[in-house]
């Protein structure tokens, strides 16, 4: 039995409203997709603002548990040297130097960083040595330089058994910063690159500060004349490698002293952003 054109015409023109139907449908479930990803997309900016002001407090936070952090330590090697007048200056210029030197090395920015904090506590251990030898203006005996000897052992123990990345950099150079280049040192006696290399940067860098500052035992050298002194130094109390590098870049040396000097730093004045 055929199909007639009638119903031919009905059987087309109900494929077409459906086919109008299904669209209506598609296009009503698009758009819900649509506000639905619309609404996801404005809960992701939202999380993405919550996320960033909890990064920016989180950062705020942090420095200031760094500023306390620091501010404990600067007491702590301000409370070991207070004797001296010039200490502030002095752990101020220290840490600038190792960094400087640490950045010339080719050391990376976190190192050239923890540098500037962990040098200025190299001489910590001198709060276990008698006013009477640590400021006794003339030349100290056998013994009492022995007693001095000890005071990198005392900083060692005052530093260990931390879990701080700088305390531990410290505790190194506390222990190893008067070694020498030629084993002559103490208080371990050992040499060359046995020495830590923070230690090695250390020693020039608080060999240079000393030799142009002003002690119980000694004046002032001039810049020139702690130069030279350095130099014939090389190899048998200083790395040859790292003297070098630190007397190419005396101009920037020189510049950093006389600005420590000038401004009146403090070691909080050098905090930085660990998230840098």
């Amino acid at each position: 039995m055929g199909i007639n054109k009638y119903d031919a015409k009905y059987s087309d023109a109900d494929q077409l409203k459906k086919f109008a139907d299904d669209l209506v449908k598609i296009y009503k479930s698009e758009k819900q997709k649509r506000k639905e990803l619309e609404a996801t997309n404005l809960q992701l900016i939202k999380y993405g603002h919550d996320l960033n002001r909890s990064v920016s407090e989180l950062k705020a936070a942090n420095l200031e548990l760094q500023k306390a952090y620091l501010d404990t330590i600067y007491r702590l090697v301000i409370a070991a040297e207070y004797k001296d007048e010039d200490t502030g200056d002095h752990i101020i210029r220290i840490g600038h130097y190792s960094s400087l030197i640490a950045e010339k090395l080719g050391m990376s920015d976190a190192k050239t960083k923890d540098m500037l904090y962990a040098a200025p506590m190299h001489d910590i251990g001198k709060i276990g040595i008698p006013d009477h030898i640590l400021l006794k203006p003339g030349r100290l005996t056998d013994e009492e330089f022995d007693i001095i000897k000890t005071h990198t052992i005392i900083g060692a123990k005052i530093l260990s058994n931390s879990n701080s990345k700088i305390i531990i950099l410290a505790e190194q150079i506390a222990l190893s910063h008067h070694e020498k280049w030629n084993g002559q040192g103490y208080p371990n006696g050992i040499s060359g690159n046995n020495i830590p290399l923070e230690a090695r940067i250390v020693a020039i860098a608080d060999g240079f500060d000393a030799l142009t500052s002003k002690r119980p035992y000694k004046k002032t050298f001039s810049v020139e004349t702690a130069i030279n002194i350095m130099k014939k130094e090389r190899g048998q109390h200083f790395d040859p490698d790292i003297l070098d590098i630190f007397l190419a870049n005396m101009d920037e040396i020189i510049k950093i002293r006389a600005s420590v000097k000038k401004d009146n730093f403090s070691l909080l004045d050098y905090i930085w952003d660990e998230s840098d």
